[in-house]
């Protein structure tokens, strides 16, 4: 199997593709395979050439952290879930996240999820106990990794712009749900930063590695609007 990387040396180089070859067994995960590669005694490309450990990001590697997101032959995944004998068995190709600043090779900055909910003050201080009919859905929102993939695949979302996205629209969800304080601050939040630009594609729910129902947290919140 030919593994072709997008590689990048650091945040300001040229990006460009290196080719290695895997001769792994085929019910090992791409993370695994990254794995296999980097700990080899010296890093060959398929050429020959001597090759710089590939930089990426895990923690888990069980599907919890969500560091270990990228794009798989074309495809948004999470690395640690996505086997090679459900890829194409001549050639995989795998890219960064393209809506996050490149630190280096398939590793990146998602710094942004967290200083937007700073931005927000999204944060719950005070807990205020909750109706148990929405005990199931807060757990449910709670789940979110903050892999960005939602980001990545929505298409309202881009750098730099007033729109936070899906991880947002839970993360709204849960405070006005359980702060005694925040209510009123993150619902205006909300609707400025996600209600106003979500053109509702929901390709954040088809994506979404957690399988978070992030329309319903968007109809709960919706119906605390205030006209």
């Amino acid at each position: 199997m030919r593994v072709k990387i997008l590689r990048q040396q650091s945040p300001v180089s040229e990006p460009y593709w290196q080719t290695f070859s895997y001769d792994g067994p085929g019910d090992k995960s791409v993370a695994a395979m990254l794995d296999d590669l980097n700990y080899a005694d010296d890093l060959y490309d398929i050429e020959g050439n001597k090759a710089e450990v590939i930089s990426w990001e895990c923690s888990c590697l069980q599907g919890m952290c969500g560091g270990c997101a990228m794009v798989i032959s074309g495809h948004l995944a999470l690395a640690c879930e996505t086997f090679l004998r459900d890829l194409p068995q001549d050639e995989i190709t795998l890219e960064p996240l393209r809506k996050f600043p490149t630190v280096s090779d398939l590793l990146v900055d998602r710094s942004i999820i967290f200083e937007n909910l700073q931005r927000a003050n999204a944060y719950i201080e005070a807990y205020q106990p909750t109706d148990a009919k929405e005990h199931e859905h807060q757990y449910l929102a709670a789940k979110c990794l903050k892999c960005g993939l939602c980001l990545e695949v929505c298409p309202n979302y881009s750098k730099g712009q007033k729109f936070y996205g899906a991880e947002f629209a839970n993360d709204a969800y849960l405070i006005a749900s359980r702060s005694a304080e925040h209510k009123e601050n993150i619902q205006r939040e909300y609707e400025e930063h996600f209600a106003k630009g979500c053109s509702k594609s929901l390709a954040c729910e088809d994506i979404c590695p957690m399988k978070i129902p992030t329309l319903a947290s968007m109809a709960k919140l919706n119906r605390r609007k205030k006209f």
